[in-house]
């Protein structure tokens, strides 16, 4: 472990430590079966593209409820701007600097624009989050929701953990504390909003690089750390999955990084703009990938995602909705994936 990495681990243990016990969710008792929230804060002051998009499932689930509310969401980097563009009810992005010591001024402001505004409702996404636990707490508003645990609606819903859906299921229970009706649809999949011209454009770029007669398979070798699969294992699911295929095409998406676990033997498609890439996934027939980043954009452009997991934990982190799976490729062979996808596909 690098000295960086040994100091930052230490300085997420001491603020978690110290932050754990801040707060409490405010609310009356059955108080109001016709409350309204106008204002809501959502806090997720995280800069990953994966962490971004399982916030968007909260966001339809207030839209539904509450037609009229505006959203500010508090957050990292500069991807939130992008993810939600097309989400009207999104009206202000709050973005905490990623190096606060070296932006202190700025750091300053985006807690002040914090206190400054009043809103009905924040909601805290992360209750492991030591900034999103202060955020909550330092807002001015009515009511706040520190994202606790919680046990009742852990027993009822097995798919609790996941972490797109378990604050849409908290949102739910917080509601019913004010006495309004429990809903039991489905909670919304993660989704980008795409228009129909962002997908038209990326249709037009997916027919240059294969031939339009042909559906197509998408294919996303990389990923982050341990979660990315090996040459070998790439090499060999994909010989098997032409010769299983022969009448789509196979496209691969690269990551931002360039590279490919099959040394570009595939057609390719590269871009840095993340509504581009949900697009150009749109546009295909499956896509395949580790849990990664870009197997969650996937999910936001409402294709079926066939998601690999041999690290993290796919109750947490796998897709869903749009007839997706996760697969367990420490349990599930080459073979067994290819039956799978032709499940999908027929």
């Amino acid at each position: 472990m690098s000295f960086k990495t040994y100091i930052n681990t230490l300085r997420r243990k001491i603020t978690r430590g110290l932050t754990k016990n801040i707060g409490n969710n405010k609310w009356t008792e059955n108080s109001n079966s016709k409350i309204e929230f106008k204002q809501i804060l959502i806090s997720r002051p995280n800069h990953r593209l994966g962490n971004l998009l399982m916030i968007t499932p909260l966001v339809q689930e207030i839209n539904t409820v509450f037609p009229d509310c505006k959203i500010d969401l508090f957050v990292k980097g500069g991807l939130a701007p992008v993810i939600f563009k097309n989400y009207s009810s999104v009206q202000d992005y709050i973005i905490l600097p990623r190096k606060p010591f070296k932006e202190l001024i700025r750091y300053c402001m985006v807690w002040y624009k914090i206190k400054r505004k009043k809103y009905d409702l924040v909601i805290n996404i992360d209750q492991g989050s030591s900034s999103g636990r202060l955020s909550t707490q330092f807002a001015n508003a009515d009511f706040k929701s520190f994202g606790e645990l919680n046990d009742d609606i852990i027993q009822q819903y097995p798919d609790y953990t996941h972490m797109a859906k378990y604050p849409v299921y908290e949102f739910r229970h917080y509601l019913e504390k004010f006495g309004l009706p429990t809903r039991k649809t489905e909670v919304p999949t993660i989704n980008m909003k795409l228009s129909n011209q962002e997908i038209e454009n990326a249709k037009l770029i997916l027919n240059r690089i294969v031939p339009d007669n042909k559906k197509t398979i998408a294919i996303f070798t990389f990923a982050t750390g341990a979660k990315c699969y090996c040459v070998d294992w790439w090499d060999t699911f994909y010989e098997k999955l032409k010769a299983a295929f022969p009448d789509y095409n196979i496209v691969e998406i690269l990551p931002v990084e360039n590279v490919s676990q099959i040394n570009f033997k595939a057609p390719s498609f590269y871009s840095k703009d993340v509504r581009e890439i949900a697009a150009f996934i749109a546009n295909t027939s499956l896509f395949i990938g580790a849990d990664s980043g870009i197997m969650h954009l996937a999910c936001a452009s409402q294709t079926t995602v066939l998601g690999l997991f041999h690290i993290t934990n796919p109750e947490k982190y796998k897709p869903y909705g749009n007839n997706s799976l996760a697969i367990d490729t420490k349990t599930t062979h080459a073979d067994a994936i290819i039956t799978l996808i032709k499940t999908r596909l027929n």
